[in-house]
C-alpha cells in the first residue's frame, strides 16, 4: 500500500466512527473549547495547532482550509470571515468531505463548501485566496515542494499562509520511514524544521516566521491506532533519543507584485 492509500485508509475509518483520534501522535495537542466558531461535531482531535489564530483573517476574505477534514477549522475561519467572506475546505478522503458538509449543512453556511482534491493538485483557480490554513496534514504529503508551490498558487498577491505542522528534528532512518503507519500518525512524513522552512523559503515567500514550536512527547498509548506495539519499540530503539517530534505554526507571505 502506498504512503496516500495508508493516509486515506486511516483518515476514512475516523470520518466513518466519528470517535476523536486520540491516538494519533499529533491529535490531542489543542483545546478548541472557548475558541470562536469551535464546532464539537466537526473536532476529532486532528489538530497540533491553532493557525486561523495566526492567519491575520479578516471579514470578506476568502480562505482555504487544506486538508479540511470534517471542518473543523474551516468553520473557525467562516466565524472570522462572516457573511461576506468565502471559505473552501479541501481533503483527500471522501468520508471527510461527507461529514464537513453534513456539518456545514447543519449549520446552515451557504459561504462554506468542501472540495475533494490533493494538495499537490489543488482544485483552486490561481491568484484566489486571501489566506491558506492547515492544521497538522502537510506532514502526510509526500511532494511538500509541490505542496507549498501549489499554497503560493492558489494565493492572492499579497496574500499569506498560516500553516500548523508536525516537524521531526535528529536522525531518522529509512527503516523508520517505511513503516507505513507512521505516516497516518503524522510521524513518518514529517521533515525537520530547517527542511520545512527552506521548502518554504525556495517557494518564493516572503516574511516567514515561526510563530509557535512545541516539543511533543510521543508515547506507545499516542501511536497505538497506527502502529503495532513492536514497531512503536523498534523506533523506538532507532531513534535513541536522538529525535525530537515537534509540533510548529508557520506563516508567510505571497509578496506584492
Amino acid at each position: 500500500m502506498d504512503v496516500k492509500n495508508e493516509v486515506k485508509e486511516a483518515y476514512t475509518k475516523i470520518a466513518e466512527t466519528g470517535r476523536s483520534c486520540c491516538g494519533n501522535g499529533c491529535g490531542s495537542l489543542v483545546d478548541y473549547s472557548g475558541v470562536d466558531g469551535w464546532v464539537p461535531d466537526a473536532d476529532f482531535g486532528l489538530g497540533c495547532g491553532l493557525p486561523t489564530m495566526s492567519a491575520g483573517i479578516s471579514t470578506g476574505e476568502t480562505v482555504v482550509d487544506l486538508g479540511s477534514g470534517a471542518g473543523n477549522d474551516a468553520f473557525v475561519a467562516r466565524r472570522i470571515v462572516g457573511e461576506t467572506g468565502l471559505v473552501i475546505g479541501i481533503d483527500m478522503t471522501t468520508a471527510m468531505i461527507e461529514k464537513a458538509s453534513e456539518n456545514c449543512k447543519k449549520l446552515g453556511y451557504e459561504n462554506v463548501e468542501f472540495r475533494l482534491g490533493e494538495i499537490e493538485k489543488l482544485p483552486v483557480n490561481d491568484n484566489y485566496a486571501d489566506a491558506v490554513i492547515s492544521n497538522c496534514v502537510l506532514n502526510l504529503v509526500p511532494d511538500k515542494k509541490k505542496a507549498f508551490s501549489e499554497i503560493f498558487r492558489i494565493l492572492k498577491p499579497g496574500g499569506r499562509f498560516s500553516i500548523s505542522d508536525i516537524v521531526m528534528d535528529g536522525e531518522v532512518s529509512g527503516e523508520i520511514r517505511q513503516i507505513m503507519g507512521l505516516y497516518a500518525a503524522c510521524i513518518g512524513g514529517a521533515v525537520s524544521t530547517k527542511e520545512y522552512l527552506d521548502i518554504i523559503k525556495e517557494t518564493g515567500f516572503k516574511n516567514i516566521a515561526l510563530t509557535s514550536e512545541n516539543t511533543i512527547s510521543v508515547t506507545e498509548e499516542l501511536a497505538k491506532d497506527f502502529i503495532s506495539s513492536d514497531d512503536f519499540k523498534k523506533i523506538s530503539s532507532m531513534a535513541s533519543g536522538n529525535l525530537t517530534v515537534k509540533s510548529i505554526t508557520v506563516t508567510g507571505f505571497k509578496q506584492v507584485l
